[in-house]
């Protein structure tokens, strides 16, 4: 009897002794952050239109960024296409935006001006392209209105560009603008001013394996020019790819025009991945 009551009370207080040890270090020991789930920041993307000036030309962009981001980022100047400033090329900016990136769509052409025709549109970015300095110009005076903005980190810019637009990012690298990286899409490269020594910029070209509009020449002559000068690039062919094609509207242009563009997801997407990479790298 004695000895029954004896262990149930032996085996009491071990249990009595266990539950204080748990229950003590429940109350010491330190949280460990790590382990503890954080709410995901919110993205609130502020988009407004800026004006600035290249000599007596008004530009008028557009500016996006998180609202909800602390602190300066880099930033990321976005040129349209031949069709002119656009609702694609703020689309693309509120995109880098959602990255973290402040983007700027700049305006090459003036006052907003947009092409209705491609014989418009050819005129227009012939303008730019065939007087080099004039965009340079303009192209120094988005890139000073985006240094400018308060949640911009001036030491840390990019640009990326989309038809018109790639050949005039891939041009401005090429004069030697203190970019970090350049990104061109769906674009031509034989330039009016091809690769030097003054190339700062690590450079991404993402192009269609079918586009009619980038001669084959000229893409060696392009990246045999970089390879020339050691440059940091990269070049990348996407299959079944023809102009446009990071454009959902480009079969609807293509159609009304009769021009070989074309929209293609799987290019699209795979060269967005590409540039996000991009400016991971180089930020």
């Amino acid at each position: 009897m004695f000895s029954k009551k004896y262990r149930f009370l032996s085996i009491l207080l071990i249990a009595l002794i266990l539950t204080g040890c748990k229950s003590d270090k429940k109350e010491k020991d330190p949280i460990d952050e790590k382990t503890v789930e954080k709410p995901v920041e919110d993205i609130k993307i502020k988009g407004s239109e800026i004006t600035y000036k290249a000599d007596t030309t008004t530009l008028k962009g557009y500016i996006a960024y998180n609202e909800n981001l602390k602190g300066k980022r880099p930033g990321v100047l976005v040129v349209h296409e031949w069709w002119g400033h656009n609702d694609y090329s703020r689309m693309r900016a509120d995109m880098l935006a959602k990255l973290g990136y402040v983007a700027l769509a700049v305006d090459m052409y003036g006052d907003g001006k947009q092409a209705k025709h491609p014989d418009d549109a050819g005129k227009f970015s012939g303008m730019v392209m065939n007087n080099i300095e004039v965009g340079k110009a303009r192209f120094d005076a988005a890139m000073k209105a985006l240094k400018e903005n308060p949640h911009v980190d001036a030491s840390k810019i990019a640009a990326i560009g989309y038809c018109f637009g790639g050949s005039v990012v891939l041009t401005m690298a090429n004069m030697g603008e203190d970019l970090d990286a350049v990104a061109a899409f769906h674009s031509g490269v034989k330039l009016p001013v091809m690769p030097t020594k003054d190339i700062k910029a690590k450079i991404l070209v993402c192009n269609g394996a079918d586009d009619p509009f980038i001669p084959e020449e000229s893409v060696i002559d392009y990246t045999n020019a970089l390879d020339s000068l050691n440059v940091d690039y990269e070049y990348i062919v996407y299959e079944d790819a023809v102009h446009a094609f990071t454009s959902e509207e480009a079969d609807s242009l293509g159609e009304k025009f009769n021009l070989p563009l074309a929209y293609n997801q799987e290019a699209d997407e795979k060269s967005w991945a590409e540039l996000k990479k991009l400016l991971a790298e180089v930020f």
